[in-house]
């Protein structure tokens, strides 16, 4: 099973924003606790690094990858950490290449068909729709990728998924799992709010299973 298919089988990844490295394990303990064992830590803050270090390197059991990969430098920061793969907002043809000598697995963002033909160009199968919700929800993502549904391209969707419509996009047969913000809050992670996180977690989990039972009946 490659990575991505280990993030489609999780189903929800918490998008991580975290501001000191020293809370890293904490927070991988309470997903791992509420049954989601991944992150995407953002490199948005200057700690990416350092905390996709602590979890690859102390939780063997966690898939640790790093977000918001938008420079060679990055590609390179979070490959050199242990990250497992790494997810950009855009698609750019040059990082899409450098993920690939870097042997991280890659997924580029994708608002449009053009970006959708890009990416597919550059062998990328899994895709981020970003945001989401900002370009027009499940209906947008149906739209564009219609004329590539022979190709068997996963998505991703982040930016204004939440627990309110979190199914809706998970329904959707393309979906391979969303991604989402309000699992693991800045501020939550900042004040050790571990407990909430938690139980956000088993939250998401529950709806998943209750997702993919009914999808089995």
């Amino acid at each position: 099973m490659n990575v991505f298919d280990r993030l489609a089988s999780i189903g929800v990844i918490p998008v991580v924003a975290i501001d000191t490295a020293d809370k890293a394990l904490d927070l991988a303990d309470a997903l791992a606790e509420g049954g989601l064992p991944v992150a995407e830590i953002t490199y948005r803050t200057q700690a990416a690094q350092e905390a996709i270090a602590q979890i690859a390197s102390k939780r063997a059991d966690f898939l640790v990858g790093a977000g918001t990969v938008i420079s060679e430098e990055q590609v390179q920061s979070a490959a050199k950490a242990g990250a497992e793969f790494a997810l950009a907002p855009g698609t750019d043809a040059t990082l899409i290449e450098a993920a690939k000598r870097a042997n991280l697995p890659y997924a580029p963002g994708v608002a449009t068909p053009s970006d959708l033909q890009i990416a597919l160009r550059h062998g990328c199968r899994f895709l981020k729709f970003f945001p989401s919700e900002q370009l027009g929800g499940p209906a947008m993502l149906k739209s564009i990728s219609a004329p590539f549904a022979h190709l068997d391209v996963g998505f991703n969707p982040t930016g204004g998924v939440n627990p309110d419509n979190m199914a809706q996009w998970l329904s959707m047969p393309n979906v391979r799992g969303i991604g989402g913000t309000w699992i693991a809050t800045r501020q939550d992670i900042a004040e050790g709010n571990w407990a909430r996180i938690t139980q956000n977690a088993r939250d998401a989990v529950a709806c998943l299973r209750a997702l993919r039972e009914e999808k089995n009946v």
